[in-house]
């Protein structure tokens, strides 16, 4: 347990350092803080912060800097979230429209984040498997091209728009698409595709050009049921010191791409830690920092807004916007289980 002054040099070192990304030594706390102690006081109080192993001393510098043990302490106890109105309607200010869908207005979340933030921003959806198939809506464009709208029973959509390779009749498209509604509701995301193969003769015995959009719908399935993922911003970590290594951030870029990463993650839940007045969770890895936070759309939390970046982030900064990124989404979206 930390004593009251061990605590107030941790949580001034933490800030200090997440806005300067440089070592933080005594004379700095002294200058900036205007702390009541000595310069030798406070080294004292910092070397046992680093016993403790929640400090780390450079090789470079006599200063400290948290270590991974350092962040947990203070996200969990020392750090105050709270968010300037300004932010806040910086915010609210996104969701000032009338006709955005849900699935639209969760992307633009996340680029958003991704914005204020200057880090990288990954929003997980729900996974296929938790989803069915509720209904298919076409819209024809020409002869050539049309838009389908997947809607699953959590009000999950995809958009999709088809370029035949040969003309198809309107008459064939609302065909298609009435078998399909009446064969596939209620099917889970992840078995559409599957169960489609046996549609095949169905549709080539009703449609003249069945070939054509038994593919078109196949492969756009195929393409619903593995895209749970979303992220903005990945070239914020360009500018983040901590990713001058190119190998570092070649891993990082693997990482965006590879959603069972995420997903994993997500339900490690019970290795997070949080703090008293966010809903988020913060996890660390040994070269990054990822802030998760649910957004409870239908009923449960299957819905998850992360942030991504070097262990120096702005803990206090992100949770707070993802806190009211949240609440916004679910009054706006938020629909019953």
């Amino acid at each position: 347990m930390l004593s009251p002054r061990q605590e107030e040099i941790l949580k001034a070192i933490v800030e200090e350092f997440i806005r300067s990304a440089t070592p933080v030594g005594s004379n700095t706390l002294l200058k900036k803080y205007d702390m009541p102690y000595s310069s030798a006081t406070i080294r004292n109080e910092m070397m046992a912060l680093e016993r403790e192993g929640l400090l780390e001393k450079t090789h470079t510098s006599s200063g400290r800097v948290p270590s991974t043990e350092g962040y947990r302490y203070y996200v969990e106890n020392l750090m105050e979230p709270v968010m300037t109105g300004k932010a806040r309607n910086e915010i609210a200010s996104i969701y000032d429209f009338s006709n955005w869908s849900l699935e639209d207005a969760i992307q633009k979340s996340c680029d958003v984040v991704s914005q204020m933030t200057s880090l990288t921003s990954v929003v997980l959806g729900p996974e296929a498997h938790a989803q069915t198939l509720r209904h298919i809506k076409m819209f024809p464009v020409d002869e050539m091209t049309a838009v389908a709208v997947f809607i699953t029973d959590q009000g999950h959509t995809e958009n999709r728009t088809f370029k035949f390779d040969e003309t198809v009749s309107l008459d064939d498209i609302t065909r298609c698409t009435e078998i399909l509604n009446d064969r596939l509701a209620g099917t889970p995301i992840s078995e559409v595709a599957e169960k489609m193969k046996g549609l095949k003769p169905v549709l080539a015995n009703e449609i003249k050009r069945s070939e054509v959009l038994f593919n078109a719908f196949f492969q756009a399935f195929v393409k619903f049921a593995s895209r749970s993922m979303y992220y903005s911003g990945a070239g914020n970590m360009l500018y983040q010191p901590e990713f001058s290594d190119i190998e570092k951030l070649k891993q990082m870029m693997r990482m965006l791409e590879d959603s069972s990463v995420w997903k994993q993650i997500a339900a490690n839940s019970q290795i997070a830690v949080t703090n008293p007045d966010s809903a988020g969770s913060v996890f660390w890895t040994e070269d990054y920092a990822i802030v998760s936070h649910p957004v409870g759309l239908t009923g449960d939390d299957s819905t998850q807004l992360m942030v991504v970046g070097p262990k120096r982030m702005d803990y206090k900064e992100v949770m707070n916007i993802l806190d009211y990124m949240a609440e916004m989404l679910e009054r706006l979206y938020r629909r019953k289980g």
